[in-house]
């Protein structure tokens, strides 16, 4: 069984003007489908992998980790977003981020930071730690939370491709544009 590109939740255009449908275009069309092929690929020449689960293979951490964990993270990361998102968070997630951080505004700024300050390719993270925590973490290239043990709550892809087409070299500015998108009621069924 081959492992699909999930359906975005929403059309392609339909984050613009924050993420334009160009960029969804090359990030979702292109970047996303390529794991997913490139996955496939992989297992068919493996045949000891077939029938493993996505999250399986994250934990297995062989030669098909990057495609396999870039596969979970960009579809965790497009239900992170969503057109009609944005603002303070609300319901569980408003209390866990004001116990754990203080206040909305210092998560975001520990959030906005962690994410910017990734060196090269990554994911800026809010998860639950092993602890039951709340935790802002920044991982590198296709690294995922799961096989560390949390449970990614949200996340911010901040490789190049996520935001170039519109931000350029702007990271920051386009970390800014993504507080506008945020899903909380994603977040909610993830605490």
């Amino acid at each position: 069984m081959a492992f699909e590109h999930p359906a975005l939740p929403y059309p392609q255009d339909a984050l613009s003007p924050h993420i334009s449908a160009e960029t969804m275009s090359y990030h979702y069309g292109k970047h996303h489908a390529g794991y997913v092929k490139k996955l496939n690929a992989y297992v068919a020449s493996n045949p000891d992998l077939a029938g493993k689960s996505l999250e399986s293979l994250l934990r297995e951490r062989g030669g098909h980790y990057n495609n396999a964990a870039q596969i979970w993270n960009h579809t965790f990361y497009w239900n992170s977003m969503s057109p009609s998102g944005g603002g303070a968070p609300t319901g569980g997630i408003a209390d866990a981020i004001d116990d754990a951080f203080g206040s909305f505004s210092d998560f975001r700024d520990k959030f906005s930071t962690t994410a910017a300050g990734q060196f090269g390719s990554g994911w800026g993270w809010l998860v639950k730690n092993a602890s039951g925590n709340l935790e802002v973490i920044a991982t590198a290239d296709a690294g995922c939370p799961l096989t560390d043990g949390a449970t990614p709550i949200l996340t911010c892809d901040v490789w190049e491709h996520a935001y170039y087409v519109d931000y350029r070299n702007d990271r920051g500015s386009y970390i800014e544009a993504w507080w506008n998108l945020v899903n909380w009621d994603f977040a909610n069924g993830n605490l």
